[in-house]
């Protein structure tokens, strides 16, 4: 995961502490279709969108701006300004990723805004573009709105130019251009009028080409159809008794953050977002981490979303045939890039005002043994699953061996350790870990292709790697395991050994490792990723993700109400939208880092999956 800095010095250029509340909040919506996002907060006011795929130039760049949405020097942000406004009331249509958002003026005076990125079947393929939708409407009385549409290029360095005609405006982009097209004035639009909303508006924000049909019933129709589609999606998932609303939620933003052109799946939709208050731990998360990737499509193959699993296993054989003899990155670019240069976008102050802003990740030059692991893990699932279009063969189950192979070879050797610290080394047990899963796994790959004699010489492999972290990486007799092999070190991810089956939950050995972990990581409801110094200080917020970990850890060691417990609590702390970012000030309960975080998502599923009632309580 992308938790720590890069292998390479960066500087922690910090900002000046703050000395108000801040401009921003992470309670935002996630609207998107596979190709674009956007993000937009509780008043409607588009805040964060990038173009054109989620790693580009963001066009509503306002979440790293330091002034709010609201304010009205705010660039990059697309608002609709309810004139008196009094409240706002937003959710999603039922089981969509569309959201609905209600405005209400001092007199009553109600505006709906329906927001979404179209996708649905189109000439027998899915459309999903570069593009955008609003549908506006009056539910009450004669509401007054003024439209600020303001999109930015250069991460936030200018006003992106535009041109207009009668019905559009052309705005020009760093890498696209995008055409607005609607039935609402133009001129209202470019001179930020206010007027009286007295019939439905549409709007269509997409590729620089007319519109082919009528705007207002192309854009309803481009809703109904999206809408549809989502519901369909969602009666594939094999949801759990409880918490289903909190799943659905979970598998849907998840899925909004595949770029379905390559099957990558990015960490997270924003940059920068800082992980606790002016720690100068500001991060691009727009990219594809193998490790972040495996837990995701592991999540939703639990519910039964094999389309994902499938889209991301081409992804990977893409990744692992570019890689050739060399060694597997961490992380890699949406597009199968593989060089991410870490630069600093100077024109945006961040978010709060706390940068800097970063693109770029230099996470991908670091060594992290675990990927082999994750890639296998993620792979061998196609040897198994008759749903999936292309099963596994003996020639993918060779291919795959040279990911084992690449494990044998490196599982007791020093690297970054997947929290991706910047200067520290050492043998990791989370990556010798995953390294025996890789050779556990293709033993029974090899076994399901009837290749006995590969199986067992991957039983031998899976046996040595296991000797060795029995032998380096536990304290001694009555003790627990650590971190790292030969010396004594805490991190969450020994929670870990259960789910990858080296260890079973009543191991007296697990046992005392979740008791060292608890007593030296878990602060009250939450649960760190580690608690010693890193370049950056100490860890000043509690990293969700682990708190998921330690549910599971608590309810396969018979400390299930508990484990329900800490779940609700977890599930309070979700956005209006049902999402959560990367971590959580233990405090006050504030969430920070990137949003929406795929690892917290995934948190979120596992553990509704794993503590529910079974379906047979109500039959």
């Amino acid at each position: 995961m992308p938790d720590q800095s890069p292998s390479v010095p960066v500087t922690a250029t910090a900002s000046a502490p703050r000395s108000g509340p801040l401009s921003h909040t992470l309670d935002l919506g996630l609207i998107g279709n596979g190709t674009v996002s956007a993000l937009i907060d509780d008043r409607g006011n588009w805040v964060w969108a990038c173009i054109p795929r989620f790693d580009g130039d963001p066009v509503f760049s306002n979440l790293l701006s330091g002034v709010a949405a609201n304010e009205a020097t705010a660039e990059g942000v697309w608002a609709i300004d309810l004139i008196g406004f009094a409240r706002a009331e937003q959710a999603y249509e039922r089981n969509s990723a569309v959201l609905r958002t209600v405005l209400t003026d001092e007199k009553g005076a109600q505006l709906e805004i329906l927001d979404f990125c179209p996708r649905f079947r189109h000439h027998e393929r899915q459309y999903r573009p570069v593009a955008f939708c609003r549908l506006l409407r009056p539910l009450s009385g004669a509401p007054r709105i003024r439209v600020r549409l303001r999109p930015m290029r250069d991460y936030g360095a200018q006003r992106a130019p535009h041109s207009f005609g009668s019905n559009h405006i052309r705005f020009m982009g760093t890498d696209t251009d995008l055409r607005l097209t609607t039935n609402c004035p133009v001129s209202h639009l470019l001179n930020e009028r206010t007027f009286r909303v007295e019939e439905p508006l549409a709007f269509f924000l997409g590729p620089d080409e007319p519109f082919s049909t009528g705007i207002l019933q192309g854009v309803r129709d481009m809703y109904e159809q999206t809408d549809a589609y989502w519901k369909r999606w969602v009666r594939t998932l094999s949801l759990p008794l409880e918490w289903q609303e909190a799943t659905i939620r979970a598998a849907i933003a998840l899925k909004l953050c595949v770029y379905e052109e390559t099957g990558a799946i990015v960490a997270a939709m924003t940059t920068s977002i800082p992980e606790a208050p002016d720690s100068g731990r500001n991060w691009d998360y727009r990219y594809c981490w193998i490790r972040d990737a495996y837990y995701v499509v592991q999540a939703l193959t639990r519910l039964g979303a094999v389309d994902i699993l499938e889209n991301y296993l081409k992804y990977l054989r893409n990744i692992v045939d570019q890689a050739g003899d060399g060694p597997i990155q961490p992380v890699y670019g949406i597009g199968f890039g593989p060089e991410l240069p870490e630069t600093e976008a100077t024109a945006l102050p961040g978010y709060g005002g706390m940068g800097p802003v970063r693109v770029g990740n230099l996470a991908y030059i670091q060594h992290q043994h675990d990927v082999y692991g994750q890639i296998v893990l993620s792979s061998v699932h196609a040897f198994f699953d008759q749903r999936l279009l292309q099963p596994g063969t003996e020639s993918d189950f060779r291919a795959l061996e040279r990911m084992g192979e690449r494990a044998l070879e490196v599982f007791d050797k020093p690297d970054a350790g997947l929290w991706e610290y910047r200067t520290l080394s050492n043998i990791h047990t989370y990556s010798a870990l995953m390294c025996w899963a890789a050779c556990d796994r293709l033993e029974n790959a090899a076994l399901a292709l009837g290749l006995v004699d590969r199986a067992e010489v991957w039983r031998g492999h899976a046996r040595t790697i296991r000797a060795a972290i029995e032998s380096r990486a536990f304290c001694g007799e009555g003790g627990s395991f650590s971190a790292c092999f030969d010396h004594a070190q805490l991190d969450a991810s020994l929670l870990q050994m259960i789910d990858l089956r080296f260890l079973t939950p009543d191991d007296p050995r697990h046992l005392a490792t979740l008791a060292a972990v608890e007593a030296g990581l878990r602060r009250g409801e939450h649960m760190l990723r580690y608690a010693v110094p890193d370049d950056f200080g100490e860890p000043e917020t509690a990293f969700n993700f682990c708190t998921f970990w330690l549910i599971e850890a608590l309810h396969h060691a018979g400390r299930s109400d508990e484990a329900r417990t800490l779940f609700d609590g977890m599930l309070k702390r979700r956005t209006a939208a049902g999402l959560l970012s990367e971590d959580t000030a233990y405090d006050d309960g504030q969430l920070w880092g990137n949003y929406p975080q795929t690892y917290s998502l995934v948190g979120i599923i596992n553990c509704a999956g794993l503590l529910s009632r079974p379906w047979r309580d109500v039959r």
